[in-house]
């Protein structure tokens, strides 16, 4: 079997797709991985043929303009259209090289499903955050201002579809670009029961419960509790850190602060606290007692593998909705405030309060009982007979 996977710059998104990418090649079957050279060392590494997206003068974040992304519907879907337009011709060239029996895209590289749909491919979504419908979409809060924002859009919505139109591509709205219904086939990185309304998806989403990476730097336990901080590699928050680090120095906690690509400089930390430009996650939650991040799927989906209830701290609408089915399960707890007094508030509840745990250790028994890598790869091997 040969498959052609596409995914987005991110790792976040790259990185719960390698364990299956590994799990495809370690069985023989071909992986073409369409990324970005700064994943070209994970993706060879898991037995992907690499196929750098770069030379096709790919840009899907316009850095000046990040932060319109998601809010300005029509600016969203100009930057697809561009995206895939400007992808056009290498995916034609490489299609008709590799002649895939599958094509794998991540949710949100729409490039891939378009490609799928252009040369009539078999297509599965990779979906790395919680599966979206009209029922699980609630959790996203989007209301009525959202709606009217993406009526008035959508003249120049349409212009965009017809660009792909020209272009051979068979879309006759957006929503068939960003939508997945019913009927997609789907793998989903997590569990039934920590899915928002799984049961009003078919039998074709896949719960294959999160891939976690082993542990390759461990870390030691100093103290009775540890206490993990971490917004992820991409977050610039420093008042945020500035506050978790003063508010936990006033315990006798191991505490570890990861700091991603943040810069800050913090001087004079309390003999607790012990900061890192980057961990082994998986080596912290291995001992942690609470973690408090900004609930990215695979950050808040590892802490709970490990058992470990956490402190929630989302800083966009897909984290707020994590962080909100955390709180529905009872596996974590949102402080009021981000300040010193409520995070600290907020972690000594979480410690002492056994059901945290308790709850955060039900999801992780409903991760390890999901079908896992082999049942994704046994379903994709069963769409490309």
């Amino acid at each position: 079997m040969k498959l052609a996977w596409f995914c987005i710059p991110a790792h976040g998104h790259t990185n719960p797709t390698l364990g299956l990418v590994r799990e495809l090649t370690d069985a023989g079957h071909e992986v073409y991985y369409f990324s970005f050279p700064q994943f070209r060392q994970k993706i060879e590494e898991a037995g992907a043929v690499f196929i750098s997206c770069d030379e096709a003068d790919f840009e899907m974040e316009d850095k000046e303009n990040s932060d319109r992304v998601g809010k300005d519907m029509a600016y969203s879907v100009e930057l697809i259209v561009s995206s895939t337009l400007a992808l056009d011709e290498l995916t034609a060239r490489k299609i008709a090289e590799i002649k895939p029996d599958l094509i794998v895209a991540d949710s949100v590289a729409y490039w891939g499903k378009l490609a799928a749909m252009k040369y009539g491919i078999p297509f599965v979504s990779s979906t790395t955050t919680f599966a979206f419908n009209r029922y699980s979409a609630g959790y996203m809060k989007r209301g009525f201002g959202d709606l009217l924002k993406m009526m008035t859009a959508m003249p120049k919505i349409n212009k965009q579809i017809r660009r792909l139109q020209a272009h051979g591509y068979p879309v006759k709205g957006f929503l068939e670009i960003i939508q997945n219904d019913n009927d997609t086939n789907t793998i989903v990185y997590t569990s039934k029961y920590f899915q928002p309304c799984a049961d009003t998806f078919s039998d074709r989403y896949h719960f294959i419960g999160p891939s976690i990476r082993p542990i390759t730097q461990p870390m030691k336990k100093t103290r009775e509790k540890t206490v993990y901080v971490s917004l992820g590699t991409v977050n610039r928050n420093p008042e945020f850190y500035r506050s978790c680090i003063y508010a936990l120095s006033r315990t006798d906690w191991q505490v570890i602060v990861s700091l991603g690509n943040d810069t800050e400089v913090f001087e004079n930390l309390p003999e607790n606290v012990e900061l890192y430009p980057s961990v082994d996650q998986m080596a912290v939650l291995s001992f942690a007692d609470a973690f408090i991040t900004h609930c990215g799927m695979n950050s808040a989906s590892e802490g709970l593998y490990f058992n470990v209830p956490l402190i929630l701290c989302p800083q966009t609408s897909e984290q707020k909705a994590v962080a909100k089915r955390v709180e529905e399960l009872g596996a974590g707890l949102r402080p009021n405030r981000m300040n010193e007094d409520e995070i600290l508030s907020a972690v000594q509840t979480v410690l002492n309060t056994p059901s945290y745990k308790e709850n955060a250790r039900k999801i992780s028994e409903s991760f390890k009982a999901s079908g896992g890598l082999q049942e994704a790869r046994h379903f994709l091997e069963s769409l490309a007979v």
